[in-house]
């Protein structure tokens, strides 16, 4: 025989439990030199400055 809970969880206890599940959208700021959004602290994929430099070069079309 398998153990079974003794009690109801209650809503509040489920839900507290539930927290942490609901999705975040990303945080996201404007290139300053393209004004593509980007994820902070990373190189822009559209231009690839980072911090006002060049870091990467992108292969214009």
């Amino acid at each position: 025989m398998t153990p079974l809970p003794k009690r109801k969880v209650s809503k509040g206890r489920r839900d507290r439990r539930r927290a942490h599940d609901g999705l975040q959208a990303r945080n996201t700021v404007a290139c300053a030199n393209c004004g593509q959004m980007r994820l902070p602290h990373r190189v822009c994929g559209n231009c690839g400055y980072y911090k006002g430099r060049e870091v990467i070069k992108i292969a214009s079309e």
